[in-house]
């Protein structure tokens, strides 16, 4: 287990007109995370709210950047610098509309595919840290994407939200692990359970 603490960093806009926007992906998925482990309470920090507990054994802090979205790096980069942390102990959750809602890619490095809160995290860390993308579908039309994404969930969306937000905090000890692909393979698992089969019926001698 490494010594070094992990930061989890949910991206959204600070403020209760945004709170169910899906810009605001991240900020769900951290704060179910807090809820669902043994977090101490958000406090004000970074330019941001800050939680701090464990998972998997390992420190953890969870951070809600205050910034807006596309200044997120000010306060994802306070936070790193203040505690001595390398890009890779850094993981962003986001919301992403180029994948299908209720899908999730996790991975490492790499471009921030016009994700202005990416932009300007890389912008200070660099490209090294890891992501985890949270679809949240794709509008149609380029011209669309502001607006959709400023959109809040449907009563609809929760259907698939609530389980992928559950989900993600469920496996979120692997992030602590750092295992990636075992993350993002426990989620999918989580959402897609195998079908039960029932064993075959041993037939009876009648003989």
């Amino acid at each position: 287990m490494s010594d070094t603490p992990l930061l989890i960093a949910g991206l959204g806009n600070p403020g209760a007109q945004y709170a169910r926007n899906r810009h605001n992906a991240g900020f769900m998925a951290v704060d179910t995370i807090h809820e669902s482990y043994d977090f101490g309470p958000w406090r004000a920090k970074y330019q941001g709210m800050i939680a701090e507990g464990k998972l998997a054994r390992r420190k953890t802090y969870l951070l809600k950047p205050m910034t807006y979205m596309n200044d997120s790096g000010l306060s994802v980069g306070a936070a790193a610098r203040f505690l001595k942390l390398p890009p890779s102990a850094v993981v962003v959750m986001h919301d992403e509309i180029d994948l299908a809602a209720a899908k999730l890619k996790a991975k490492t490095g790499g471009g921030d595919a016009g994700h202005n809160g990416l932009r300007s995290i890389t912008s200070v860390l660099g490209p090294d840290y890891r992501r985890i993308r949270l679809g949240v579908g794709h509008p149609g039309g380029r011209e669309r994407v502001h607006g959709h994404v400023l959109q809040n969930f449907s009563k609809a969306d929760e259907d698939w939200l609530i389980p992928m937000l559950s989900a993600i905090a469920e496996a979120a000890p692997l992030l602590a692990e750092n295992d990636m692909i075992g993350f993002m393979n426990k989620v999918a698992l989580i959402q897609n359970p195998p079908a039960h089969k029932p064993k075959p019926e041993i037939e009876k001698d009648k003989s």
